[in-house]
């Protein structure tokens, strides 16, 4: 029975990771851009009338090579940070003041998802709004939202209440999946090269800062965030104990999810270009006036998600036989880089 559980934890598991990457590529294809949009956009004025507007996709930051070296350096520097800062204050407190900080990025990142998943499944077309901040004639601050943004806010507050309140797993894995596909939808990098620079950068990091010293895992057991999705090995344990989980940290979702949507806007940007594409020209017929929700061949994409799937698994395999917590960037970056 207890092999069973921890069975189902490892698909759980498994099913959290894969799918915030999957979902978030394809939410990172921007809508296309065509000269009747361009148009259009200049007889109804500055603003955007509704949600499905070019207008409407969100602003994305681009990773260069020069970033992706600094990756490493970077991440190390805030490990150790919270190592030493675990070591030295108050626990307490600053758990307190890092689930204050991430109660509010929690809130946004949940609104941004559940107002995806619910246009996505009622393919809702709703009236845009615009906050805009103007100074000397320039924009300085536009917020763009709908009815659906105001109602997930509030659902987002409630749930981020409940998970203070009471640190439920489940509502902690709701963020953690939340954050990982925002952060897949919003950080892009800008070529293959940096991609597979900061594959192999956090590869060296990850096996160093676990194999190499106690700082990650220490980290990892103190730091009281939604920053990890888990799962119980048992759900309900026999002698009526604590919980006992199974964890993947967001960093082995994200740091790979990043480069797997980036096949998959390579597949797409071959396909366009075949089809004789262009920003400043109609939309070629192939698209049957679609700017965003069409198909086309994912080649790039299915091999890498597959190198993902297979690296994971690898990863859940030797853990599991070992018996020992592993690095899961260990397997996973030469798997993505390979394929």
């Amino acid at each position: 029975m207890a092999e069973a559980g921890l069975f189902l934890a490892y698909a759980a598991i498994g099913t959290m990771a894969v799918a915030p990457i999957y979902y978030g590529s394809f939410s990172s294809l921007d809508r296309l851009k065509s000269s009747a949009s361009k148009s259009k956009k200049h007889e109804k004025g500055q603003y955007a009338e509704y949600s499905d507007s070019e207008d409407e996709d969100e602003e994305s930051e681009a990773v260069t090579a020069e970033d992706a070296y600094m990756f490493p350096v970077y991440g190390s520097a805030a490990l150790f940070s919270m190592y030493v800062i675990f070591k030295y204050l108050n626990k307490d407190w600053v758990n307190f003041l890092l689930s204050s900080y991430f109660a509010v990025l929690g809130v946004a990142a949940l609104t941004q998802l559940g107002v995806r998943v619910a246009k996505g499944v009622t393919g809702v077309k709703l009236p845009l709004y615009h906050l805009n901040l103007v100074h000397h004639s320039k924009s300085v601050f536009d917020l763009r939202f709908t009815n659906l943004h105001l109602g997930m806010l509030g659902a987002s507050v409630l749930c981020t209440a409940g998970y203070v309140y009471t640190k439920n797993w489940a509502l902690s894995n709701l963020f953690g999946l939340a954050f990982s596909f925002s952060a897949i939808i919003l950080i892009r990098l800008d070529s293959f090269k940096s991609g597979m620079i900061m594959l192999a950068g956090l590869f060296v990091y990850d096996i160093f800062w676990v194999f190499g010293t106690e700082v990650m895992v220490s980290v990892a057991k103190n730091f009281d965030a939604p920053i990890k999705v888990v799962f119980p090995k048992c759900l309900f344990p026999a002698d009526g104990g604590k919980l006992a989980f199974t964890m993947l940290g967001l960093g082995d979702i994200v740091v790979p999810g990043i480069f797997v949507a980036l096949c998959l806007r390579f597949d797409r940007q071959r396909y366009l270009s075949s089809i004789g594409y262009a920003q400043d020209k109609p939309l070629p017929r192939a698209l049957n006036n679609k700017h965003r929700g069409f198909g086309f061949p994912t080649p790039y994409f299915n091999a890498c998600m597959a190198a993902y799937v297979a690296g994971l698994a690898t990863t859940i395999t030797v853990m599991h036989t070992f018996k020992a917590a592993q690095p899961a960037l260990l397997y996973l970056s030469p798997a993505c880089i390979l394929a």
